[in-house]
């Protein structure tokens, strides 16, 4: 059976990658990809977890949630950003001032 430091450290890496995207990207679908590399490492890390108790399966319901709510906030922030880029011409939120959309 393989220990479980391996699976961590991919956690960690995921997560840290998903963390590096998130605050160095400036384009709002990649900062999207970012959140979910960072969704995904924590999936992993609550399966690896659940690992050291398998006849409890408290990390696999808590991973399939997380799922759940990265596919809604994928949703959800996809539309965002396609009716953003619809009004102003751009996905780089810096370059959004604008409270009102232009006419």
């Amino acid at each position: 059976m393989l220990p479980i430091e391996p699976l961590l450290y991919l956690s960690a890496f995921l997560f840290s990658v998903g963390l590096i995207v998130v605050f160095t990207k400036r384009n709002a679908i990649v900062i999207l990809l970012g959140i979910e590399l960072m969704l995904n490492g924590a999936n992993l890390n609550l399966v690896a977890f659940n690992r050291a108790q398998p006849e409890l399966f408290d990390g696999q319901i808590f991973a399939l949630f997380v799922i759940v709510v990265a596919v809604c906030e994928t949703a959800v922030g996809m539309a965002i950003v396609l009716r953003v880029y619809h009004f102003y011409g751009t996905s780089v939120p810096d370059q959004i001032s604008e409270l009102k959309e232009k006419p």
